[in-house]
């Protein structure tokens, strides 16, 4: 335990260390009183974000469930479009509501308010419908877009304000030696043979390639990436560039075992799913979450580097008494 006298002769703003996090505690009062305005501020923001989320998700199931009665509710004769609207702001809520400080997704939403004012003004100026009701709608939708921006340019203001980054660590022993793993790994070329995810690898420069991967539902996901440290036999470190349709980087490092039994090869990765955790969360619904490649991935690494091939399974029989489908076996296989 620490003494009295010791944390006295440590004096103000010293960082502890926890163990966990390190911070630091001011004493003076006006630093106090500063860091819980700014505390809640953040707070009342992130309230105010998932009362828009909820608003959003309302909103469209009204839209979604029943188109006409929205409709007449606002004054207008066309419901045709308001399903389609139902189904933005329900994807626009869920987006909100599933990120802690979800910013983009409330740009989203000014988004869609402009479209929505752009419909209702064509309302107005159509002889269709009552535009008493129209008018009032619009009111409504432009005092709700000021609102929507509001809190996205507090949130957007915050350094952690789209923050979502998934991180995977994994490691694995493999009895071949460094160098020689080193040698295989940084040809990018050979990764998609036992990357399972990777589709192809193109490199384009001393440093630079471009990467193609498997994306969920079939899709297709691209980017450049650069080498930002490199030290022979050791590491390998890399970093998507502007434009990628997954922000992400990463390292491979190459550790000789102990007792001569190889090599320790430590993979560490972090991305930015596409539409923050959703995206996250589709990706592990169709089976292809990061933690779960890499892990299967470093496993095809060994069997390849060690045996000179990698073990298939594909045409053997599931073992089971009903089949199932090719990609029900790859999820559960990973």
């Amino acid at each position: 335990m620490e003494t009295l006298q010791a944390r006295q002769d440590r004096g103000p703003g010293v960082e502890q260390n926890t163990g966990v996090y390190s911070f630091a505690q001011p004493r003076d009062r006006q630093g106090r009183e500063a860091s819980d305005e700014g505390l809640q501020n953040g707070l009342n923001e992130e309230r105010l974000a998932r009362g828009l989320g909820w608003f959003s998700i309302g909103l469209g199931i009204a839209g979604v469930a029943a188109p006409q009665a929205l409709a007449r509710s606002i004054g207008v004769s066309n419901h045709r479009l308001l399903r389609a609207v139902g189904l933005r702001e329900i994807a626009t809520g869920l987006g909100i509501l599933t990120r802690r400080r979800p910013a983009g997704w409330l740009w989203a939403r000014v988004a869609g308010d402009v479209m929505d004012l752009a419909l209702l003004g064509r309302a107005l100026n159509s002889a269709d419908g009552s535009r008493g009701r129209v008018t009032a709608a619009t009111a409504a939708v432009a005092g709700v877009t000021a609102l929507d921006v509001f809190c996205s340019q507090r949130l957007s203001r915050s350094p952690n304000a789209n923050v979502s980054v998934i991180r995977v660590k994994k490691s694995i022993t493999v009895n071949r030696s460094p160098e020689e793993l080193y040698r295989f790994w940084h040809d990018f070329q050979n990764l998609p043979r036992f990357m399972n995810h990777l589709i192809s690898v193109q490199v384009n420069g001393e440093r630079r390639s471009h990467w193609v991967a498997k994306g969920p539902a079939g899709m297709s996901v691209e980017w450049d990436a650069e080498v930002i440290n490199d030290r022979p036999d050791e590491l390998i470190e890399w970093r998507s560039l502007e434009g990628a349709d997954v922000d992400n980087s990463g390292s491979v490092r190459f550790e000789r075992a102990p007792g001569g039994r190889g090599t320790v090869v430590r993979v560490e990765m972090e991305y930015n799913p596409p539409a923050g955790v959703i995206g996250a969360t589709v990706a592990k619904l169709f089976g292809e979450a990061p933690e779960k490649q890499v892990k299967v991935d470093l496993l095809r690494f060994k069997q390849l580097m060690e045996t000179g091939e990698i073990a298939r399974t594909e045409g053997q029989p599931a073992g089971r008494a009903r089949s199932t489908s090719r990609k029900y076996d790859d999820f559960v296989r990973t």
